[in-house]
């Protein structure tokens, strides 16, 4: 699995981290979104996908490998 963001779609909502918080961060500043792991192992699948799921604006990419 790889995971994209596009941080200039993003809104600041928070919904990836609290779905996914191993894998994204958001910035203190404004709140946008930050990867954490690119890569992240099979165990985070799930909450990845959740995340990108669950994003309002589709800042997420998600591509299975």
């Amino acid at each position: 699995m790889k995971v994209f963001i596009d941080q200039d779609k993003c809104v600041a909502s928070g919904q990836c981290v609290l779905a996914a918080a191993d894998v994204f961060d958001q910035r203190d500043e404004d709140g946008v979104v930050i990867l954490l792991n690119p890569d992240p192992p099979a165990e985070l699948a799930d909450d990845v996908r959740q995340a990108a799921a669950v994003c309002p604006a589709l800042a997420i990419r998600v591509e299975e490998e």
